[in-house]
């Protein structure tokens, strides 16, 4: 199958949607087909073999986080330019209504069209607008996919219609091989709970955690808080209690070895995001890692754990809850051995294998289903 991924995010810069279209392009290349990745990126940017870079991307705020899109009319033609060369038997574009590549593509294609929305966010005055001015294109779209039922709330509140929900996708053995790193591991006297995320991005939570460590630090005064990921560790910690900068050890932002190795060295993975999650993507890492979850109790996430079954929550924005939470987890080696055991198990659901075979049942069902409007204008599998 000729397959056609368009995401709106630039692969410059780290992020959900990105992974997720990175992985599922290389496990459909694994297993033979065809597939070509279309992204904003910066034109010295070092992309995979199978990435087409639409053009550079700037940064634009959006549901709480900072977005790399890319416009206009020359990247308009770069995508054309891109749907006729390689005469794909199906496109799949991520966050349609995104302003950047991928509404671009919608616009473009002319045959089966699948689109995935990751995005949870029901109070939207951006979407109810350009849900009505988007309407003509996205009834182009032959099938619809949500990784959640928040995202799929999104999609039904603000577009119309449903969508079928399949789950991000994790490589679940190449968290569950991790070795621990014995330099973050944790003992009955120091034990360790690991944060990772961008730093300054408020709604991944960390000045909660933070919020919290004091109250930990009465009950654990060995507590090891380890914060991975991008961001200015002096800005963050700034007016922060002295005790409480004694016991955060920044780590900075971490390959992909070393997030999983992180993850099997902790004694508790702390999730204290905020808001405007519609999955969870990290919480199957770090389960399939082994590690013990803590999350606040968003919607997305308690949905992931299962509501509970296989990760401890607590009250979202709610440091001492947190602080309660964690002192009881880390009091109970019993029950982290247990929701190690429990997540593990959980997360194999979420493996790529799996979550690869539903997307290909929504490809071949869209190609199915979609009729041309005349004769002769889509070919699939023509060559470039």
């Amino acid at each position: 199958m000729r397959i056609g991924i368009v995401s709106p995010y630039s692969f410059d810069v780290p992020g959900g949607v990105n992974l997720h279209v990175k992985d599922l392009a290389e496990h459909l290349i694994e297993l033979g087909h065809h597939v070509s990745v279309l992204a904003p990126a910066d034109e010295d940017t070092v992309l995979p073999p199978y990435v087409v870079a639409a053009g550079k991307a700037v940064p634009v705020p959006y549901n709480g986080s900072v977005s790399r899109l890319t416009f206009g009319p020359v990247t308009a033609a770069r995508v054309s330019r891109w749907i006729e060369r390689h005469q794909f038997d199906v496109v799949h574009v991520h966050e349609p209504i995104t302003t950047s590549v991928s509404m671009l593509a919608l616009f473009s294609v002319e045959g089966p069209v699948v689109a995935t929305f990751h995005t949870s966010n029901v109070r939207s005055r951006l979407l109810v607008t350009l849900g009505s001015f988007l309407q003509p294109s996205l009834e182009k779209l032959t099938a619809r996919i949500a990784v959640s039922e928040d995202a799929r709330r999104t999609v039904t509140t603000h577009l119309g219609g449903d969508a079928v929900i399949i789950p991000n996708g994790v490589f679940v053995d190449r968290f569950s091989g991790a070795e621990p790193r014995p330099e973050w591991q944790g003992t009955a006297e120091r034990p360790t709970i690991c944060f990772l995320g961008r730093m300054q991005e408020s709604r991944k939570g960390l000045p909660v955690l933070l919020d919290a460590v004091p109250d930990m630090l009465r009950h654990k005064p060995g507590l090891r808080v380890l914060v991975a990921g991008p961001g200015d560790a002096k800005q963050v910690l700034s007016g922060r209690p002295r005790e409480v900068v004694d016991a955060v050890e920044m780590l900075g932002a971490v390959s992909d070895e070393d997030k999983a190795r992180l993850f099997a060295s902790a004694d508790i993975y702390v999730a204290p995001n905020t808001g405007g999650e519609s999955f969870g993507i990290i919480l199957i890492e770090a389960m399939s890692a082994g590690a013990p979850v803590l999350a606040s109790d968003l919607g997305a996430f308690t949905r992931v754990l299962d509501e509970g079954r296989v990760g401890a929550t607590f009250r979202n924005e709610d440091p001492a809850d947190l602080a309660r939470a964690a002192v009881s987890l880390l009091d109970d080696a019993d029950r982290r051995a247990e929701l190690s055991r429990l997540g593990r198990e959980h997360a194999r659901r979420f493996d790529w294998s799996v979550v690869t075979q539903d997307i290909l049942m929504v490809y071949e069902t869209a190609i199915e289903a979609w009729a041309p409007p005349r004769a002769g204008r889509w070919r699939r599998g023509g060559s470039a």
